[in-house]
């Protein structure tokens, strides 16, 4: 301390010595004590702006701590979601091609591989000759309608014929009938007339009267008339025989011509049915061809949507079942988020909102995108136990719930294909 008094004595000696000295040359006696309240007052200001800074650092920090957790709400719990296709036969049978490897990029519709298809074209030629024949009969079934329009019509008019000429013929019988009878009448007058001559002649004969001759041809004529009365009766038997077979005739026209009339329209009607069941034939038989051309189709596997082979597990000479699985296609284009946010940064969030999406494998290279809906239930509701909370250690735990975003501009910002499903992903969403 003493030390330090001397050094202080010392260098307040030579300052006032060295004033003196000033002085006496002609220089300011303060030029001195002016530097050092410079050198002072440039401290005091470099400390003020550096106070300032720190406030205004400090304000700014807090602003954006502010504007963050209120104009925006993001989360780490969040990756790329996408559609993974997964690539099965449809038909059972033989492999005999395989053009795709493992983690290689195919375009929608490429071949990826082929079943044997020999025994799918033969099933097609048996289909398509069963319809070719179910065409034939519907054909043939086509062609006998109106022809059996035609017998039918034929039919009913000749027998409403057979029935106008059978009543003809039963009034033409009938008149025979009165004619018949008319002439048994004029036999039997002539046969009274020739009797009551013989009656007459028999005792002239007996007298001699009149001559032997004229007897005779009276007894003669008297047996004419006999026979002529038989005759006529037999006649008008006859002619009433014929009217009776007329009648029969008659009601057999009759019948059959009901039976037209009414079977008819039946027979039309069966045929017509006919070439309908030979209509449905032919629909049933291009079904199996339909069938049996997809099944042909179907020996070809194509990629349904562009994407990326993953988990290819078929080789050629491998025998598929129908549904079995053969490989994996990831498109990369068809992308979107699928974040995991806790029910209380759901406040605001809408659909719509825009969103900045950062990719943690990239270096937090951004992506945009907007929310496109928030799921309907928290995932621990969707899971494989749900929790049961109707006990008495109830833990209460802040919820997640899934929301989608989907990219907006994902083949602008996405144009080297770097985004993959299950990436881990920081959606930022703008909710003011």
């Amino acid at each position: 301390m003493a030390d330090e008094q001397n050094r202080s004595g010392t260098r307040s000696a030579n300052q006032t010595a060295d004033q003196s000295a000033e002085t006496k040359g002609n220089f300011p006696a303060n030029a001195g004590a002016e530097d050092e309240i410079d050198d002072s007052a440039e401290s005091n200001g470099n400390r003020k702006f550096a106070v300032i800074g720190v406030v205004l650092l400090l304000v700014l920090g807090a602003v954006f701590f502010y504007w963050r957790s209120t104009f925006t709400e993001d989360t780490d719990d969040a990756q790329v979601d996408g559609n993974l296709y997964q690539i099965s036969s449809r038909v059972s049978g033989q492999v005999v091609k395989v053009t795709v490897d493992d983690n290689q990029t195919v375009q929608a519709g490429q071949l990826l591989a082929e079943i044997d298809p020999t025994d799918y074209q033969v099933a097609l030629d048996q289909a398509q000759a069963n319809l070719a024949s179910a065409q034939a009969e519907f054909a043939q079934a086509t062609v006998n309608v109106p022809i059996t329009q035609v017998s039918v019509g034929t039919m009913v008019s000749t027998t409403a014929s057979d029935v106008k000429g059978s009543t003809d013929l039963i009034a033409q019988a009938e008149k025979q009938v009165e004619a018949a009878s008319a002439r048994v009448d004029e036999a039997k007058a002539n046969a009274r007339k020739a009797q009551a001559d013989v009656d007459r002649y028999t005792p002239l004969v007996e007298k001699d009267v009149i001559s032997k001759q004229q007897y005779d041809a009276a007894v003669a004529a008297a047996a004419a008339s006999k026979a002529a009365v038989a005759e006529a009766e037999a006649a008008v038997l006859a002619q009433q025989n014929a009217v009776a077979s007329a009648r029969q005739r008659l009601a057999e026209a009759e019948a059959q011509s009901a039976q037209s009339v009414k079977n008819g329209p039946d027979q039309v009607r069966m045929q017509q049915s006919r070439a309908e069941a030979a209509q449905a034939t032919i629909q049933q038989a291009q079904a199996r061809v339909d069938q049996a051309r997809l099944n042909l189709g179907y020996t070809r596997i194509t990629a349904p949507v562009a994407g990326i082979v993953n988990k290819k597990n078929v080789e050629v000479g491998a025998n598929l079942a129908a549904g079995q699985d053969l490989m994996t296609i990831i498109p990369l284009t068809d992308l979107w988020v699928t974040a995991n946010f806790k029910e209380t940064q759901l406040t605001h969030m809408r659909a719509g909102q825009k969103v900045t999406i950062k990719v943690d494998a990239y270096g937090g290279r951004k992506f945009s995108g907007s929310v496109t809906q928030v799921g309907g239930a928290t995932g621990s509701m969707l899971s494989l136990f749900p929790p049961e909370n109707a006990t008495g250690n109830y833990v209460k735990v802040v919820q997640r719930l899934p929301v989608r975003i989907d990219f907006t501009n994902l083949q602008q910002e996405d144009g080297d294909y770097v985004l993959r499903p299950g990436l881990s992903v920081t959606p930022v969403v703008e909710v003011k």
